[in-house]
């Protein structure tokens, strides 16, 4: 697509790439052209518009805000606009499995890693259910 704009902003390549075209096409093109940058000017000037009237919008807000005595800092420190509830943090989950080793009694939730010491043992043929905590 670069290319095709090299051409049409440089006036000899593009002088060079239309020189097979008729008068009649070269119209043609010309009145594409020209729809194509009036449809642009109307986007850009509808875009003018809707920033123009944003604009507007802010400032009926900043003196709504003056009038009322609220500053701009009140909204964005959040203390007056957002009363959030803590979130509660869930109670740990009871250890359901244990094992004893090296003198030490390894728990687990049966969530996560699978502790190594929990691990071996399985593979060495005990099953899970001997180590549950009754």
């Amino acid at each position: 697509m670069s290319e095709f704009l090299d051409i049409l902003t440089h006036g000899r390549r593009l002088k060079a790439a239309v020189k097979d075209l008729s008068i009649d096409e070269l119209k043609e093109v010309e009145q594409k052209l020209a729809k194509v940058i009036t449809d642009r000017e109307e986007e850009e000037a509808e875009l003018r518009q809707l920033e123009a009237e944003k604009k507007r919008k802010i400032e009926e807000f900043r003196k709504a805000m003056a009038e009322a005595g609220i500053d701009a800092e009140e909204l964005l420190d959040g203390s007056v606009v957002s009363q959030d509830k803590p979130k509660r943090k869930r109670a740990p989950k009871p250890p359901k499995y244990a094992i004893e080793s090296n003198g030490e009694r390894i728990t687990w939730t049966g969530q996560g890693r699978m502790p190594n010491a929990l691990k071996h043992a399985i593979e060495n043929g005990t099953p899970l259910t001997a180590f549950l905590i009754k």
